[in-house]
């Protein structure tokens, strides 16, 4: 278990912390949105605020437009605020973070973080059951020839419909012990993301990547996302899946301080600053809104232009 400098060791206990549920109560200042009129960066560090409820969604509206409708594959039918937060985006000219945005309260080594095996699931029962379905719907059908799949910060559950298959199916995560008990893997790599996001595939070679509640420790997102346009096909297809729960010592400074729908623009930010792929939507897949965990996915796929 990695160590936290001054706190007590009931409170290095790692647990998964409930960030707020609204999506557009207060606004917090933030230094990743200096761009947007009006908005100043506090000088309090936020490395270790907890925001509960914060959300720049209104002020983010001077970028993200609101025409257009909700993605029409979202599991309620009568749409979700958060489906446009990426509708029609102006995004800034350059990319809007800066480093002390993806610092975390603990910086201590991963690996230390991760060294225990934790067979545990990070989001309700719920939540699980509308991201499986949602895979349902979106993935290729089980047993397609040719067909490879990718789960980015894997363990011992991927979340994939019950018996699916593919003839290629790897899992990247920090532990070992997780990773060879994932049934649906073919083949697994240890690697840490944040010492090395390089990804040791060839360009071309993945129709799926996916990657579920993790997006938010990534401590070098451009680079990771990169190298997923990277290793996409033509086509290929990225989902990335949260909820609002987190070990809040390990995500991500700009993470933590923010709410639901800003975590929708990060993550297509990510997206769209890292070239190559189409322009990034968000579907709210929430099962049971204010009663379970909320599930959201931000999607994008690897522009056919692409194609060498």
């Amino acid at each position: 278990m990695c160590s936290v400098p001054g706190l007590s060791a009931a409170q290095q206990t790692p647990k998964l912390v409930l960030l707020g549920r609204s999506r557009s109560s207060r606004t917090l200042c933030c230094p990743a949105f200096a761009a947007i009129p009006k908005v100043r960066a506090r000088r309090t560090s936020r490395r270790v605020i907890l925001s509960f409820g914060a959300s720049f969604f209104e002020r983010l509206m001077s970028m993200a437009t609101g025409a257009g409708s909700s993605f029409s594959a979202s599991a309620r039918p009568r749409g979700s605020p958060i489906e446009e937060v990426l509708n029609n985006v102006k995004w800034p000219e350059t990319f809007p973070f800066k480093a002390e945005d993806f610092q975390r309260f603990d910086e201590s080594p991963d690996t230390f973080f991760y060294s225990e095996p934790r067979f545990v699931t990070h989001i309700d029962d719920p939540a699980i059951r509308a991201l499986t379905n949602y895979y349902a719907k979106v993935f290729p059908p089980s047993n397609t020839p040719g067909v490879a799949m990718l789960d980015l910060c894997s363990s011992w559950v991927s979340h994939f419909p019950a018996g699916y298959k593919q003839e290629r199916i790897v899992g990247m995560g920090m532990n070992e012990e997780e990773l060879k008990r994932n049934p649906v893997l073919t083949e697994y790599i240890v690697q840490d993301l944040n010492v090395n996001p390089k990804l040791p595939f060839e360009d071309n070679s993945f129709d799926v990547i996916t990657n579920v509640v993790s997006v938010d420790y990534l401590n070098k997102p451009i680079e990771v996302f990169k190298e997923m346009q990277r290793v996409l096909k033509p086509g290929g297809l990225a989902l990335m899946s949260f909820s609002n729960r987190c070990f809040w010592t390990k995500a991500i400074s700009i993470w933590t301080s923010t709410g639901d729908s800003d975590h929708v623009w990060i993550v297509g930010a990510y997206f769209h600053y890292a070239g190559g792929f189409e322009p990034p939507q968000a579907v709210d897949i929430s099962p049971n809104p204010g009663r379970s965990d909320p599930m959201y996915v931000v999607y994008s796929r690897k522009g056919k232009a692409n194609e060498a």
